[in-house]
Order: C-alpha cells, then structure tokens, then sequence
C-alpha cells in the first residue's frame, strides 16, 4: 500500500488472497497463457494492495466482457514483476510506482519492457496519526514534536519507545532510516501485511486509542479511519538517493503503467485498451472499498463499477 522505489515502501496485502509473497519464483507462478503466441491472452500481474487489484480487476473485467480476451493474472512482488514482464511472463503492470533501476534497465537499455502511460492516479506516502488525536494535540502533525509524544504510542513489541507501525517486512522502507537520522524515540513495528495493519489501526481507532502508521494514498481506509499526515522534512529531489542517509518526506509519485515491449507493439486491441486505461483516484478507491470493506469479489466489484461508469471505460475501447 506506497513511493515504490529502492529507497521506498511497497505495500502490504490488503485480501489474504493477495498476501505479499517476497521474492517470487517466476518459473512456479507465471502464468502460461503469458506470451501466447497468436492467442487473445492477457497476463496481468497483480500487486498485494487493494488499489493495484482493483486496477487489474475492471481491466480483466473489460478484457474479458468487451473484447473477448482470455485475462490471466499472477500475483508478483514489485521488484520481480520486472523480471517478468521484461521475460514476457507477465505482460503488464498497472501500477508501479517508480522504480528507477529496473526502468533505466529494462526501457532504457534493455528494450525489452515500454512505457504504457499514466495510470492517472498519484500516489504518497506518509506518516499519519489518526484525525482525533491531531484535534487533541495539534503540534503533533510536526514530527519536531513526535518525541514529546513517544509515551503516547509505546506498545508491547516497541520496547520502551514509541511505536511507529509498518506493514510488510518484505517491503523496503524509509522509517528505520528517518528515525534514526532524525533522532526520533521511537521503534518500526511491522504488522505483519496490508490487511493486518488495517485490522490494528481500525481496532485502536474503534477505543480512539492514539497510533503512529506509516500509510498512503490512494487507500480506502480513509474513508472509515480519518487520519492527517504528520509533516516530515520537505522532499526535493535526491534527497532520498542515499538510503542511510535520508531525512525527507517521501514523494508524491504519478503511478505508471508498464508493458513488456514485445506485447505492446503485437498485443492489439489489448495492448491499445491497456494504454489507455486511465482514471482517477476516487475510481479506484471506489472499487477498492468494494473489495476490501463490502467484500465484493474482484469480479462482482469490476462489474459493479463498469456498470455505472459507462463514459469512463468506453473511451479505453475507441
């Protein structure tokens, strides 16, 4: 669920179904339909948040119901989904969010993967305190200020010191960085996934208890849990090129979609609709929270959403 980069977070899982794996075997979880030659496949790789499901949901929906494509899906962590778009075992992604290596690699020199626009949709990542606790204590959206409230958020697992909580450790962060380079008392707690982390921050926000999260946007959780973003230093460019070394907020990051180059040029009327796939941040968590909060499945929420946004998609198709 966040900059996605080597000096950033990925996020956790948001459904069991799509718990983060850590480095995936591509030869167990490709897809083989992935490649197909002369066949009307798709192979759409599925990151383990919610926004980057619902993504692959309505376009899998679309594929399959308005331009008759068999629509594959493979769940892969964000670093190999690279590996395998670039093999052409997957060929797409629909949400990256920004990985500079892999793309200098891969589009720049390599060739083997293209650019398939914007997805339309921004994306930051952040540290947040739930909406009730920023009104008691104003001055503790300033992370200046965190270390006067330590004792608010120690737990059990943060060893005396304030908790700040994470979601995956699969993923790579900043935190353990910024709280070290800012002299923050406080200690990074992984909850484990996406869907955990939700579990913990709705619980303590049910007893209006106070928590620290490491959190982003777009996510529908903000609907349910209001939270306000506590103020790191100011990103400017390059400040996180060092990974012991930052003391920056994370960026905001407009989430791109990638295609393996091969697909691009040949996939047709796929690979044409999947370039134009763009919309925005409210369509996404609306799908979103019919997945994650309603429980709809990916399907039945696509299809719920293709319904009432006739306009939006029909564009994707011309």
């Amino acid at each position: 669920m966040r900059l996605r980069t080597t000096t950033a977070v990925a996020a956790g899982s948001a459904l069991l179904l799509l718990t983060g794996c850590g480095a995936a075997d591509m030869t167990k979880q490709a897809s083989p339909f992935a490649n197909a030659q002369g066949a009307r496949t798709v192979t759409l790789s599925v990151q383990s948040w919610v926004g980057a499901q619902s993504n692959v949901a309505v376009a899998q929906y679309l594929l399959e119901h308005k331009l008759g494509y068999r629509a594959d899906t493979v769940q892969v962590d964000e670093v190999p989904a690279w590996d395998a778009l670039s093999q052409g075992r997957v060929d797409a992604i629909m949400e990256d969010w920004g990985h500079p290596d892999q793309e200098k690699r891969y589009v720049e020199d390599k060739k083997t993967i293209a650019r398939g626009g914007g997805l339309g949709v921004t994306g930051h990542i952040g540290w947040y305190v739930p909406t009730y606790l920023a009104e008691q204590h104003p001055d503790i959206t300033d992370w200046k200020n965190l270390n006067k409230y330590s004792s608010l958020f120690r737990t059990a697992e943060s060893g005396g010191r304030g908790q700040l909580m994470d979601g995956s450790p699969s993923y790579v962060t900043n935190d353990k960085a910024l709280v070290n380079n800012l002299k923050l008392d406080y200690q990074v707690v992984f909850a484990g996934s996406e869907a955990a982390q939700i579990t913990q921050m709705k619980q303590f926000a049910k007893e209006k208890k106070p928590f620290l999260t490491y959190w982003y946007a777009p996510q529908w959780l903000f609907k349910k849990v209001p939270m306000t973003e506590v103020k790191l230093p100011p990103y400017k460019d390059g400040c996180d090129a060092d990974a012991a070394k930052i003391t920056c907020a994370y960026p905001h990051t407009p989430l791109q979609k990638y295609l393996n180059a091969d697909f691009a040029k040949k996939g047709g009327k796929a690979a044409a609709f999947l370039k134009k796939f763009k919309w925005t941040t409210e369509d996404q968590n609306e799908v979103s929270l019919l997945i994650a909060d309603q429980k709809l499945t990916p399907e039945q929420a696509a299809k719920k959403w293709v319904d009432s946004h006739a306009s939006t998609w029909k564009a994707w198709l011309s």
